[in-house]
């Protein structure tokens, strides 16, 4: 087994994923999801409302109702306009990352390329100019990425050559910022604008930048949220968790954007009384159901009555943040990382767990997520707010049992040892302290 850990193979997986985790962009990326928090639970909430008071729960009032539009106007403004924020939040770091002077004014150009491209005009019959908000939710998020990468790196380009407009330095930072910022702008709008002009010539109108792009991308997407590909990454995040690189971070730029256009769509079905369709990127929540990635809970609770007074301290002090899906005390205490007796079960009973899931969706047990919630919540909390159905909030509890049979044998291997090394350092204290005496 030491000889596997050390082979060329792992250290170039473990150097892969420590790159990855460094990227500046992927670094900006995650900063940027993680500040969606107090947006996405809004949205959330005004959903909640919505589902709460209309004829699918207490029937307060109609979802035609002016009650309804008002109360789901906040979902219009958060969730239902996703990609803006994100570009924007996305920009901000990734600026920061590069250490440009101006982040917040990269943050701006930004938004003003993504929203030339994506935003779209349209007029109603009654003469009424809007912007069409088909790609400002979630499914612009991908193209957002492309354009905050390409505008972030021009603006630096500019920076670095000292290409902008020069003022005095008597003149206000603010103000100086401002103009400096002209010529990069300039530049970032001809070059979406140009591009933008010849796909939708070069379609004939069937398709501009957002929707050509998406067209692109379905086909190895497709591939990425196939069943079979996510167990691949969930899998390939757990091992990288095995050699103390958070593979659950990595993932989660790559699998939070087609989540929740997944529980956007699903949204979008359930205001319509449609039925809600599964989609496989909700089996990633199989990585963490119980106790946080690796389902690590069943080790804690086996832990409580552990004959090993170390595993034991360890989970005493690893329950309750495992309850709320937080297993850094007993990944970094038990330890888990580089301990193949405990890296085995970290890593297959993820896949176990996903097979349960898949199934518990296919038979209808489980229902598709249609409200985002991303809150840290306590075991069954997040699965129940997320589609107001009592049997997703009980199925983290049900999971126990698949994870806890496959952390069982090594578990008990592990204990074996560790009451061992505890015996026989207690023996020496004894013979060392004898003789003392």
């Amino acid at each position: 087994m030491e000889k596997l850990f050390e082979s060329k193979f792992m250290i170039k997986l473990q150097d892969f994923g420590q790159k990855l985790g460094s990227n500046k962009f992927l670094a900006a990326l995650q900063a940027a999801m993680m500040s969606l928090m107090g947006i996405i639970m809004v949205g959330a909430i005004s959903q909640i409302l919505c589902s709460l008071g209309s004829e699918t729960m207490l029937n307060l009032f109609s979802s035609k109702s002016k009650i309804y539009s008002t109360l789901y106007l906040p979902y219009q403004f958060t969730m239902n306009c996703l990609s803006v924020w994100v570009v924007a939040l996305l920009a901000f770091n990734y600026a920061k990352n590069l250490k440009m002077k101006s982040p917040i004014m990269n943050a701006v150009d930004a938004l003003v390329c993504f929203l030339l491209i994506s935003g779209s005009l349209i007029t109603t019959e009654a003469g009424i100019t809007g912007i069409s908000m088909t790609y400002l939710g979630a499914q612009g998020m991908f193209i957002g990425f492309i354009v905050v990468f390409i505008s972030v790196h021009i603006e630096k380009y500019c920076a670095d050559k000292n290409i902008r407009i020069k003022m005095p330095d008597v003149v206000p930072p603010f103000l100086k910022d401002g103009f400096s910022a002209i010529l990069p702008l300039l530049f970032n709008i001809i070059l979406f604008l140009v591009v933008s002009t010849v796909v939708v010539s070069a379609t004939g109108g069937a398709y501009n930048i957002c929707s050509g792009f998406m067209k692109i991308l379905g086909v190895p997407l497709n591939a990425l949220t196939s069943v079979p590909g996510m167990f691949v990454l969930c899998i390939f995040g757990a091992i990288l968790w095995c050699f103390g690189i958070h593979g659950t971070m990595i993932l989660i730029p790559i699998i939070m954007p087609l989540g929740i256009q997944a529980t956007v769509a699903n949204a979008a079905l359930h205001e319509a009384g449609k039925p809600l369709v599964f989609y496989p990127v909700a089996l990633f929540g199989a990585i963490a159901t119980c106790g946080g990635t690796g389902n690590t809970l069943p080790l804690v609770l086996m832990g409580l009555r552990s004959k090993s007074k170390q595993i034991k301290a360890v989970a005493k002090v690893s329950v309750v943040p495992g309850w709320f899906g937080i297993n850094e005390p007993v990944t970094f205490g038990m330890p888990i990382m580089y301990n193949p007796v405990l890296c085995i079960p970290y890593i297959l009973n993820i896949p176990f767990v996903m097979i349960c899931t898949y199934f518990g969706y296919k038979l209808g047990f489980l229902t598709p997520g249609w409200i985002s919630i991303s809150a840290l919540l306590p075991m069954g909390f997040g699965r129940y707010l997320s589609t107001l159905k009592w049997q997703n909030a009980i199925w983290d509890y049900l999971m126990l049992i698949p994870a806890a049979i496959v952390w069982y044998p090594f578990f008990k291997i592990y204990e074996k040892q560790l009451v061992a090394q505890e015996s026989a350092a207690l023996a020496e204290e004894a013979y060392d302290g004898t003789i003392t005496m």
